[in-house]
């Protein structure tokens, strides 16, 4: 069997305390999965319970990928704090809402849209963008 490289990287920036921006690049498939999972939780038990997925440069989700971000939800809230998505690709936002995941999971436009949301209150940024995205 050949090795595969994990072809999934996470860039974490801290915009303030108990808030973490993490930036998602490469594939979250079941090569990933897990390795998703297991960086962002500690993001979360770090002490940033409250975490942003900056998604613009996923290149494609399975539904080991979904099942990342489910549990990634659950940590989060489990500490007390809460998870956002940002910057979701077209092909990834179209699985969430054909899924319904987007009903539980806030997306934003951007991570900036995100931080804003999460500092100063509820989104309504993922009805807004599924209403958007609908023909």
């Amino acid at each position: 069997m050949t090795d595969v490289p994990d072809t999934l990287h996470l860039t974490v920036q801290h915009p303030r305390p108990g808030l973490a921006i993490a930036t998602v690049a490469g594939d979250m498939d079941t090569r990933t999965a897990d390795s998703l999972r297991r960086k962002a939780s500690e993001i979360i038990e770090e002490g940033c319970p409250h975490l942003i997925l900056d998604l613009a440069q996923v290149r494609f989700c399975d539904s080991a990928g979904l099942s990342a971000l489910i549990g990634l939800w659950h940590a989060a809230q489990a500490a007390g704090g809460a998870l956002g998505l940002a910057d979701v690709p077209d092909r990834l936002m179209r699985m969430l809402v054909l899924t319904g995941v987007d009903a539980v999971l806030p997306v934003h436009a951007t991570a900036a849209e995100a931080l804003t949301t999460m500092t100063n209150g509820p989104s309504t940024s993922t009805a807004d963008r599924s209403a958007a995205q609908s023909p």
